[in-house]
């Protein structure tokens, strides 16, 4: 059985963009290249399910949420369920590196070079229904997601 995925929701409160979220502003080169960004539940529920139920040997689940959304839009759903102002700012790449090269070890600023540079081209920019067919039911969206985290607080200023 093979799992594959796109952006994970999770990058926005447990990674690099949680920093970026709690300063109120958002810059990445990423373009209006929309993204269907999946919950690491779902990817989770997934794998459990391919390694302890009969039917998944031989699939190909590509798992994605149930819409597209650009970074902009993301960071829009999140601005909306904190109801705190989070500014999306578009960069070129040129200018992310430098404004990441501080404070970023040299190995994660080669990945955020390759995964800007180039995997946020638009190849992932369609919708599957791998999650649906592993579990029979539907991904969870971005607004739950959003509204979910923001009443951890863990995107209160405060925290």
């Amino acid at each position: 059985t093979i799992v594959r995925c796109a952006w994970f929701m999770q990058n926005f409160d447990e990674y690099f963009l949680l920093e970026p979220i709690l300063s109120g502003e958002v810059a990445l080169p990423s373009g209006n290249v929309p993204e269907p960004f999946v919950d690491a539940g779902d990817i989770a529920d997934v794998a459990v399910a391919a390694l302890t139920e009969e039917g998944h040997a031989g699939e190909i689940y590509e798992l994605t949420g149930p819409r597209l959304l650009t970074m902009e839009e993301a960071v829009g759903e999140i601005s909306k369920a904190t109801r705190q102002e989070i500014r999306f700012v578009p960069v070129s790449l040129e200018g992310f590196v430098r404004a990441a090269y501080r404070g970023v070890p040299p190995e994660f600023l080669s990945f955020l070079t390759y995964l800007f540079g180039e995997v946020l081209d638009g190849r992932n920019s369609h919708l599957t229904d791998g999650v649906r067919r592993a579990l029979g039911r539907e991904p969870k969206d971005f607004s739950d997601y959003a509204r979910d985290v923001a009443a951890t607080g863990v995107w209160s200023k405060a925290a």
